[in-house]
């Protein structure tokens, strides 16, 4: 005899089993967190007993609505990264939403390949870190992207887009006059890419803390990198071999000061004592680095909560005119360039 198949517990059966409507059953389900502990666990329960499957497809097509959103990073192992998106998943899901992460490695052809495949599983909303040389067809994919976005930690010219940021002219100056005020007078600049809007404002703030002071800048000493450690200890290295070499440096970011503290470390050169360095972004490790680094701190977790509650306003239709968000950096001194 053929053996007949199983029907699909539907969720109206749930409900009834579970002594609730269907609309609180399908808010259960989809993680709702308007819905008491008792009555989540009620309805969980109905679900276990009655071997119920959420099809999430099929309530994406009715709701037009995936309680999904897309966030696009550059490298997840770099901690302002890891820090940055704490913030965003904490935020989102405590309001229900399910985070969908890409990783693009800084790659154009990643980033817009990941742009699509967000499209086509309908996420909500999408928070996006723009690569460092994102091109015109990247620019004019994002405006075509109906659903609200959020661009966080780059900008993006011509994008129509919320934005989220720290101010890094300011940050970047702010380091650089207390180099100054110590006394330097042949400051580096190592790090970042040239072409994304990141470096642009440190460079920004690198020269108006040179001309408040009256100082020239050396641009043999400004060396774009990768902003790594390997790109920290390949510029030290090369600014070493000047025939006037810097007396400070000021790194793209802290993972670059780390590779610059390698290698003065290689050529016996002690970091806070012979040479004084200032990093940014203030990453965990920055304060356990020995020596511990002087830094500027760029908040990430904080970007990543207010990127995540912009795009939930601008989901939920409570926004209207386009907001660019900065935040105010703060300067943490360490050992490596004690007053």
């Amino acid at each position: 005899m053929k053996q007949s198949k199983k029907q699909r517990v539907t969720l109206q059966e749930v409900a009834l089993h579970a002594g609730v409507s269907t609309s609180t059953a399908s808010l259960v389900v989809r993680n709702n967190p308007r819905i008491s502990e008792a009555t989540r666990k009620k309805v969980l329960n109905s679900i276990n007993e009655l071997g119920y499957v959420y099809d999430r497809v099929a309530a994406n097509m009715r709701s037009r609505s995936s309680d999904i959103v897309g966030v696009i990073v550059t490298d997840i192992s770099n901690s302002f990264i890891s820090e940055f998106l704490i913030g965003v998943q904490s935020t989102l899901e405590a309001v229900g939403y399910t985070v969908l992460l890409g990783t693009t490695f800084d790659s154009v052809s990643k980033q817009d390949h990941l742009l699509s495949t967000m499209i086509e599983h309908r996420v909500d909303g999408l928070i996006l870190n723009p690569v460092s040389k994102s091109s015109e067809k990247t620019v004019s994919q994002l405006n075509k992207i109906e659903i609200p976005k959020v661009l966080a930690n780059r900008e993006l010219a011509n994008v129509n887009s919320d934005y989220v940021g720290i101010d890094y002219t300011t940050g970047a100056l702010t380091a650089v006059n207390h180099l100054i005020e110590k006394g330097h007078k042949r400051i580096a600049f190592l790090g970042g890419i040239k072409q994304s809007s990141t470096w642009t404002e440190r460079i920004r703030g690198f020269h108006i803390a040179h001309d408040i002071a009256g100082l020239k800048v050396d641009e043999s000493l400004i060396i774009d990198i990768e902003p790594n450690r390997k790109g920290g200890l390949e510029a030290i290295l090369k600014v070493l071999e000047n025939d006037h070499p810097p007396t400070a440096v000021f790194c793209f970011n802290d993972l670059v000061a780390f590779g610059v503290i390698k290698g003065l470390a290689m050529n016996g050169i002690i970091p806070g004592q012979d040479i004084d360095i200032v990093g940014f972004d203030n990453i965990p490790e920055a304060e356990l680095y020995h020596p511990p680094l002087t830094t500027v701190s760029s908040f990430p977790r904080s970007i990543g909560i207010k990127a995540a509650n912009l795009l939930y306003n601008r989901m939920n239709n409570e926004s209207s005119e386009l907001q660019r968000l900065i935040l105010k950096p703060e300067l943490i001194i360490r050992e490596t360039s004690k007053k």
